[in-house]
């Protein structure tokens, strides 16, 4: 059976955004997701938007009720109630969520990274991106998309500092090239190694970017499905990222894959 692998970027607090997406792709009025149908939320659940609390109660019920349907992954907005916070935010999740978020990550139901291999391409879907110089230095130059995955879960496992690392997007400071795939910026980390470099596999990420507009013939912007799509050499970096704030941005859709493999976070 073909599978729809749904990758969906930043919510950012917004439930109501969240759920009329689902609808869309076919979920039930239940909270059902349809046998076809694989999420993948690549982080950043929460913060910005009016409920962060109700989205993390939503997801919660997809993870408890069809686990192999809902791979969720964690950005540097979830972190922030996993380790030692290393950012100020002025917003705070209730009791309850923080609990959640905990309860996820202890009972491996959040990772960092996933896999998706489609017949004509391979993918690592991580929150923000993983540069060249992370890969080449710290996942050993693997070619192999589903053993980059394995190996960036096993450092979130092992509590790897590294995989946390931040550049300018924490702190402000200059780009930093091996930069964590938690807090990587587009466009002055994640993408400019990879433009001297094949890709051994192609990326999608939320984060950062896929807001438009484009300075670069190889880039292009799909302001309906508030896609960001950077073409290189052996592979494509696409953002998902809405860019929701307080407001929730009024156009954007999941980007949708079909394969035949189920995603491989192991």
């Amino acid at each position: 059976m073909a599978v729809r692998v749904a990758v969906i970027g930043d919510v950012g607090g917004h439930r109501d955004e969240l759920r009329r997406e689902l609808y869309r792709l076919g979920a039930t009025g239940r909270g059902r997701l349809p046998d076809d149908l694989v999420v993948v939320q690549v982080g950043d659940l929460v913060h910005r938007g009016p409920d962060s609390d109700g989205v993390l109660e939503l997801v919660d019920r997809y993870l408890w009720a069809q686990p192999e349907q809902w791979i969720q992954l964690i950005g540097n907005h979830e972190v922030y109630y996993l380790r030692e916070p290393v950012f100020d935010w002025s917003e705070q999740l209730g009791l309850g969520a923080r609990r959640t978020l905990r309860r996820w990550w202890r009972d491996d139901l959040a990772r960092v990274a996933v896999a998706v291999r489609t017949p004509d391409e391979d993918f690592l879907i991580t929150h923000a991106g993983i540069t060249e110089s992370f890969w080449r230095e710290y996942l050993d130059a693997t070619p192999d998309v589903v053993d980059a995955a394995r190996r960036i879960n096993a450092m979130a496992r092992e509590g790897s500092a590294v995989l946390y690392g931040g550049g300018s997007m924490l702190g402000g400071g200059p780009p930093n090239p091996t930069v964590g795939p938690i807090w990587a910026e587009r466009g002055s980390e994640l993408l400019p190694g990879w433009r001297d470099t094949t890709m051994p596999f192609s990326q999608i990420h939320g984060h950062s970017g896929s807001h438009g507009p484009c300075d670069t013939p190889a880039t292009s912007f799909d302001a309906q499905r508030h896609h960001e799509e950077t073409r290189l050499l052996g592979g494509r970096v696409i953002g998902v990222d809405p860019g929701h704030g307080t407001r929730p941005e009024p156009d954007w859709q999941a980007l949708v894959l079909t394969t035949s493999e189920r995603p491989n976070c192991d």
